[in-house]
């Protein structure tokens, strides 16, 4: 799928939304992408899914998986679909006391492979914090995958390579540092960071 093939999916399911927002980073902006709505459409999901397995395949050629990992909320179903289509198993992490732990029976082997799977990666902050639940259970993070990468100057380094299907550079802001257009615009949150456990 090229560039304009991807951005038809998102604006088709009504998942780029214009506004005023406050993301899950607590950065603001006039943009959020609703990847929910992608992946609401099981055919689009796989579509979109099948599409970025591709990616990895043919820019992390010879690089293996054991498992896939994902953070609750908004990576759990890319990365199902991502283990499906890679053919590795698929788990993910979620908060607790607001720290990203294994539930639910989930266990890592010591020394696994794991690809993380995301969304969107935003500050990737979220994706820092998985990685380091990873460590925590005895797994290595060896790379990421995510449908959106809009990282832009306000990511902070990885420090494994990072495989999107689309590459956004959507602008945040500090909540005080609102450009004009978005002061007088009441605020949004749409994430899922601040859901109660």
């Amino acid at each position: 799928m090229n560039e304009n093939e991807i951005l038809k999916e998102f604006t088709d399911a009504r998942a780029i939304l214009k506004g005023h927002f406050i993301l899950t980073s607590g950065l603001h902006s006039d943009t959020y992408l609703q990847c929910a709505r992608v992946l609401m459409d099981p055919k689009r999901a796989g579509k979109l899914c099948s599409a970025l397995a591709d990616k990895i395949r043919n820019n992390l050629a010879g690089m293996t998986f054991d498992l896939v990992v994902a953070p609750a909320m908004g990576g759990v179903i890319v990365g199902y679909e991502m283990g499906r289509q890679l053919g590795v198993p698929s788990i993910f992490c979620e908060r607790e006391n607001g720290v990203f732990t294994l539930r639910r029976g989930f266990a890592i082997e010591k020394g696994a492979r794991i690809l993380v799977v995301e969304d969107v990666v935003t500050t990737a902050k979220s994706s820092i914090e998985t990685i380091e639940c990873i460590k925590k259970h005895g797994g290595v993070a060896v790379a990421e995958a995510s449908l959106i990468d809009r990282r832009g100057s306000a990511a902070e380094n990885l420090n494994v390579p990072l495989i999107s299907l689309l590459k956004l550079d959507v602008p945040v802001y500090k909540p005080d540092a609102l450009p004009e257009h978005l002061q007088h615009i009441p605020a949004i949150k749409p994430g899922s960071r601040s859901l109660k456990e």
